[in-house]
């Protein structure tokens, strides 16, 4: 009590730049900037509490603490200060603004739980051949009452009349609750595809050559608490800290990868408390299952046994905020086996999203995670993007900046998806353009073999040596027929080239066809497809559709 008193007494008076603002009966909880010295000092915090971000260059980190937090602040040796604007942020109650009716109160970008589902069913609705949607579990609350909680629902995504096997893509969401911008992120995502399908040639060859399974939702009974405005982070257990707002398990300290080794608590009213023991918790166990049925196990037993070089499969885990790309391995400093392939892999998503590219372990270590458990259990290429600079971020960034910045990782993440560990040193295949001319078509593309993020450390680039082209049946089909393309200035000899070349369509019959477009680079790694359509049509159907009033040169000159 005496402890208490004198914190009081010295927020009251402006300690800590608190100022009146914060009168201990208006709230316990405040965000701090806490300066540290050296690194233990931030281990030893992550074994209780999680940092909203960690800023090394400035050598702070930013939290939100209630008494006994600014106490262990203070027994840790960091110094720390109260963030007036970012504590008045987190107090504001969340209502719902004029004219809103739907979406979280005050934030109607981002669809409540129920929502996101009916947006789900919805796509399933509409598309029945390219969505499905999929019970995999049940959420805490659920396993009490089969009317209570949340099923947990994987979006599946794939054109499902074209057969496999396909690569996978999973991509899973708002598993720390208070993280408003990714289950919208990863939503959008899911409507992108298949609003696109038919109409963009890359969503159209996503969709019938790979898989996409999206888990918009990972804890539901938690985000319906987040919702309302609280700083809900872990699932609802109510056997752990029982009946408090602290309740609950960090899902993402509770897989069973390298459970309790490090970055996570015991004591049960911690943020990061891991629970009782390995995959304890019915969501944590419900995505395990999941992950382990539509990823092979493609690595050893050992933390140092590296995934073959051409292992399949892509892991996303989407988190806020910092402005991150981060992998494998987050239980440990040490570089995971593949290290140089997810290192290339992150540095190419972050060209994309702008966003700083580094280990889970430079970030914080932690035992326990979802990435970890992807890539140490299963040699999945493991990543999770940090999004935004706010759990509670307003709506014009999301539309902005988050969605157009991160929709295009995604889709190079998937399209990466094959052989993730190969695929992503090659060259990029950029803006494909098709001109059908008479009886032949000619394709010019750019191959681009430098687009890497540089914030932190540099991928080596070679000149392009080759570009091909294949019409309906793409490089990794049945019997593929590549078709060469010739540098447009003569010469392969620079990391970015412009490739064209000129097919007969003679022997093509009428209609739609796709074509795949990759180059490759010094290193003799082909990059990622792109995509392009080429709709051929009968000059006889074409007469028989033309307008009465179109002249015969009219429609010469269209030709």
């Amino acid at each position: 009590m005496l402890f208490r008193m004198v914190y009081f007494l010295a927020l009251s008076s402006g300690w800590g730049n608190a100022g009146e603002l914060y009168a201990p009966l208006e709230s316990d909880q405040w965000v701090v900037r806490a300066y540290f010295f050296n690194e233990d000092m931030v281990r030893k915090l992550s074994l209780e509490r999680s940092p909203w971000e960690i800023n090394r260059e400035g050598g702070f980190l930013i939290l939100d603490v209630d008494l006994e937090g600014m106490a262990l602040l203070d027994d840790l040796g960091f110094h720390w200060e109260v963030d007036d604007a970012m504590t008045l942020a987190l107090r504001v109650p969340h209502e719902l603004l004029d004219g809103q009716d739907s979406g979280i109160p005050g934030f109607p970008c981002y669809p409540t739980v129920e929502e996101t589902f009916a947006i789900a069913q919805g796509l399933v609705a509409t598309a029945p051949d390219l969505a499905q949607w999929l019970d995999v579990g049940d959420s805490w609350e659920k396993t009490l009452d089969p009317d209570g909680g949340y099923d947990l629902m994987v979006l599946k995504l794939t054109n499902q009349k074209k057969p496999g096997p396909k690569p996978v893509l999973f991509v899973m969401s708002a598993i720390h609750a208070r993280e408003y911008a990714t289950a919208p992120l990863n939503t959008r995502f899911a409507q992108y595809l298949v609003e696109q399908y038919g109409k963009n040639a890359d969503a159209t060859m996503l969709l019938d050559d790979h898989e996409i399974h999206l888990l918009l939702q990972s804890n539901p009974d938690g985000r319906k608490r987040a919702e309302s405005g609280l700083f809900w982070r872990k699932n609802t257990d109510n056997d752990f800290c029982t009946g408090s707002n602290s309740r609950g398990v960090d899902l993402n300290r509770n897989f069973q990868f390298q459970w309790g080794c490090c970055g996570s608590s015991t004591n049960p009213c911690s943020e990061v408390f891991r629970g009782p023991d390995g995959g304890s918790e019915p969501e944590v166990a419900a995505i395990q299952e999941y992950v382990r049925s539509i990823f092979p196990d493609q690595k050893g037993d050992d933390i140092n046994d590296p995934a073959p070089a051409d292992a399949t499969g892509v892991f996303i885990d989407i988190h806020s905020f910092s402005e991150l790309v981060i992998w494998s391995y987050g239980f440990t400093p040490n570089p995971a086996p593949n290290s140089q392939g997810l290192t290339t892999l992150g540095r190419k998503m972050a060209f994309f999203n702008g966003y700083f590219p580094e280990p889970i372990s430079q970030l914080a270590n932690a035992g326990g995670s979802t990435a970890d458990f992807a890539y140490g259990e299963l040699g999945v290429a493991a990543f999770g993007f940090e999004l935004g600079t706010n759990f509670f971020q307003d709506c014009n960034t999301f539309e902005n900046q988050i969605l157009p910045d991160n929709l295009p990782a995604l889709v190079y993440a998937a399209r990466v998806s094959r052989t993730p560990y190969l695929t992503t040193a090659g060259p990029e295949t950029l803006a494909p353009e098709l001109k059908i001319t008479g009886n032949q078509f000619t394709l010019t593309a750019q191959f681009n073999d430098t687009r890497f993020s540089s914030r932190n450390g540099i991928e080596p680039v070679q000149n392009i040596t080759d570009g091909q082209l294949y019409i309906d049946i793409p490089p990794w089909g049945a019997n593929p027929h590549p078709i060469g393309m010739n540098p447009l200035d003569g010469s392969w000899d620079s990391a970015v080239e412009m490739g064209r070349v000129a097919v007969d369509t003679a022997g093509l019959e009428p209609g739609r066809h796709m074509v795949y477009v990759r180059g490759r680079d010094g290193s003799g790694q082909w990059g990622p497809v792109s995509a392009v359509f080429l709709d051929l049509v009968r000059f006889s159907d074409l007469m028989a559709a033309w307008p009465n009033n179109v002249t015969i040169l009219d429609l010469l000159q269209a030709l």
